[in-house]
């Protein structure tokens, strides 16, 4: 079967897939043998109205579902109450209502995008086709995209960017939500000339100063090997460029352009615990589409307790 013809195909699903429990639709399918795209949509598509689609890679360890999230009853597995996407995006889209959000999960069978790299030689072309089969099959004529990401999912974002010799216009916003682990420097002058010639783009990243955590007593990450490491890392790489700004408030330190199309959110650890799952919890989701608009923080706030629990239902049958 052509790819042609299997676009055919799922456009017709894209059509027909309604979620009975939820106002919206979900559609899921695979790309290549070790690749699930689980797409979100709005109800009914406008194919006039400006549209985002959202690639969310999915943090190691997790499943789609999970990710989602849902009410939790006896015997549920506790990572479906720590992400929450799904009500997230729920939040997202009733704050932002002349707009169409559409979220499209990406999880590999490893579970792991850093260990599904490392299994495909061709990993950019792999990594361009899933995204550009989902953009393909949205039919809306004005499309942003945004890359989004937790934990290992950062490694389906840098690997895009490996795949590209310059960030695409289409490409509006960057979000690694505790999940930079693999920027070096050698991703600086791409980032950097995105954000130069592309005068809506946004970058923002958020992490936690795991590099004094503690499990079980002992170090989590090396002191190099974490989110705050690399953040910083990429701090002094952007602040060669551009200004950025500190701002202390509570216990996170922003760093953040004068235009807030740069934010870096960095939460100090003074205890010594693990955060990683909390940055995204806690409005997280919500906050790395919102941030330096004009709904930044309007009826939430980031890393307090959560604005969108009425979203929160029994999940959707994947």
């Amino acid at each position: 079967m052509s790819k042609y013809i299997l676009i055919t195909i799922i456009g017709i699903y894209l059509s027909l897939a309604v979620c009975a429990q939820q106002p919206g639709r979900i559609l899921s399918f695979g790309v290549g043998t070790d690749v699930k795209v689980t797409i979100d949509l709005p109800r009914v598509i406008n194919k006039d109205r400006s549209t985002t689609i959202v690639f969310f890679a999915l943090p190691n360890g997790n499943t789609t579902a999970q990710t989602m999230g849902k009410k939790l009853v006896a015997g549920d597995d506790w990572h479906y109450d720590i992400q929450h996407i799904r009500a997230q995006t729920r939040f997202v889209r009733k704050a932002w209502k002349k707009h169409q959000v559409v979220v499209a999960y990406l999880e590999s069978t490893q579970k792991s995008w850093p260990q599904w790299k490392t299994l495909h030689s061709n990993y950019k072309e792999l990594v361009q086709h899933i995204t550009d089969t989902v953009i393909s099959l949205i039919p809306a004529r004005h499309k942003n995209v945004y890359l989004n990401g937790h934990s290992g999912g950062g490694r389906f974002i840098f690997s895009y960017l490996d795949g590209v010799d310059n960030i695409p216009s289409d490409i509006q916003r960057i979000s690694f939500l505790d999940s930079n682990y693999g920027y070096d420097s050698s991703y600086t002058g791409k980032l950097i000339t995105w954000l130069q010639h592309n005068k809506t783009a946004c970058l923002n990243v958020f992490a936690y100063n795991d590099s004094v955590a503690l499990y079980n007593g002992k170090p989590l990450v090396s002191a190099t090997g974490g989110t705050w490491y690399r953040s910083h890392r990429m701090l002094e790489d952007l602040s060669s460029t551009f200004a950025l700004k500190e701002v202390r408030n509570d216990s996170l330190i922003v760093y953040k352009s004068s235009d807030e199309r740069i934010q870096f959110f960095l939460k100090i650890n003074p205890d010594r615990k693990i955060f990683h799952t909390q940055q995204v919890e806690l409005n997280g989701f919500i906050h790395s589409l919102f941030c330096g608009t004009r709904y930044d923080s309007r009826h939430y706030q980031y890393y307090t307790k959560r604005a969108y629990s009425k979203y929160i239902v029994q999940a959707p049958d994947l």
